[in-house]
């Protein structure tokens, strides 16, 4: 940001689904305080057809060219997971703060290697987890905060999507090496993050995971059971099989039961509240969120503006993106050694510090694999 203005200007790298389909629209929704000023991408023809759309000036080939000129405040990157930690590390090194989509690295070692280049009062990278920003999350959270719907005990979280075999015919999906795993990588990590994000740590998780109807490396499934820090239990399953298609976390506490039933955002109308028998009529009014703020993009954006102004760490970053990270690699770690995993015992080595999966194992499953049914229907991106 120049001295004589508060117009954050950023630079968009890719130009695809993501991009025109949340982040520009998010960044328009923010008019009055940021300015697009480049778009890149390595399909010369897609930019100069986002950037007619969205009037954006400068249009660019590749990460480089594009904080060579343009200079961004802030870098927002829409690319494939494999593309993340060069592009983050590329524009902490210019001084850019960044903004990235999920999942944040594919390994631990790439998350802690980016987080090297942050520097006290920025440029930080925060990564998108829109689903702890809205109003019923935050209102919910508050609550676990005071105590007033009683302990923790019991979680469900459920990201159970569909995505059909054409779905992968994009080359860099379901490869470990180019997206880092399956559906707790790329799918069901929103609700996995929201679930910590409300009810706090993790402390050890039993998984099992596998290929059962996809042709992909990675799972198409997994299911875990967790142990929080508070004490309570939960499950977690994730899918790309179910022709339902639904996300859904429910919370179990001594006085009352909360759930949250969408697809891909929530407003507070997703929400229900349910008191215990014991507390009957004398339910407070106060349990719903006072404001109603969806779980979108545009909430989390602006708490990032928010903390560029004020040089200071946005959520989404650091140890608070990293905990999600350090799940899914414990998951894949207990799926494939058939043991619990204590978050204590993870360490800055190793297999699952390195990548997300030791390449002896196989999830794929033969005979399912071998009867898959070919299905030409598509489905969105997400």
């Amino acid at each position: 940001m120049s001295a004589a203005s508060s117009t954050v200007r950023v630079g968009v790298v890719g130009a695809g689904g993501i991009a025109t389909g949340a982040h520009l629209p998010t960044l328009a929704s923010h008019g009055d305080r940021v300015e697009v000023v480049g778009l890149a991408d390595v399909d010369a023809d897609r930019v100069a057809q986002v950037a007619d759309e969205w009037g954006i000036p400068g249009r660019h080939g590749g990460v480089d060219e594009l904080l060579e000129a343009e200079r961004p405040d802030l870098l927002v990157l829409c690319t494939p997971p494999s593309a993340h930690r060069e592009g983050v590390m590329k524009g902490l090194r210019a001084g850019a703060w960044v903004w990235c989509e999920k999942p944040p690295m594919l390994t631990l070692a790439e998350y802690d290697e980016v987080a090297a280049l942050e520097r006290e009062g920025g440029p930080y990278a925060s990564y998108v987890f829109q689903h702890r920003f809205g109003s019923g999350a935050q209102r919910l959270k508050r609550h676990v905060q005071e105590g007033t719907l009683g302990r923790p005990l019991v979680a469900l979280c459920n990201t159970l999507w569909y995505r059909p075999h054409s779905y992968y015919d994009v080359a860099w999906r379901g490869n470990w090496e180019t997206e880092g795993g399956g559906p707790a990588m790329g799918h069901g990590i929103h609700q996995m993050d929201l679930l910590f994000e409300v009810l706090g740590d993790w402390t050890e998780v039993s998984a099992t995971a596998a290929a059962l109807d996809r042709d992909v490396e990675t799972e198409d499934v997994s299911a875990a059971t967790v142990r929080l820090a508070s004490g309570a239990l939960a499950t977690v399953v994730n899918s790309v099989l179910s022709p339902r298609e639904v996300s859904y976390l429910r919370f179990d506490f001594q006085d009352a039961t909360v759930e949250v039933e969408h697809l891909y955002g929530y407003d507070n109308s997703s929400w229900t509240w349910t008191p215990a028998p014991h507390v009957g009529e004398e339910a407070p009014a106060d349990w719903t969120p006072e404001e109603d703020v969806p779980s979108s993009h545009r909430r989390q954006l602006g708490e990032l503006l928010d903390a560029m102004a004020a040089g200071a760490r946005p959520r989404a970053s650091g140890d608070d993106g990293r905990r999600v990270l350090e799940f899914i690699a414990a998951l894949y770690q207990s799926a494939e050694t058939g043991r619990p995993v204590r978050r204590a015992e993870l360490t800055r080595s190793g297999t699952y510090y390195a990548g997300m999966h030791d390449a002896a194992h196989d999830y794929r499953v033969a005979e399912n694999i071998a009867g898959a049914v070919q299905t030409p229907a598509e489905e969105p991106a997400r």
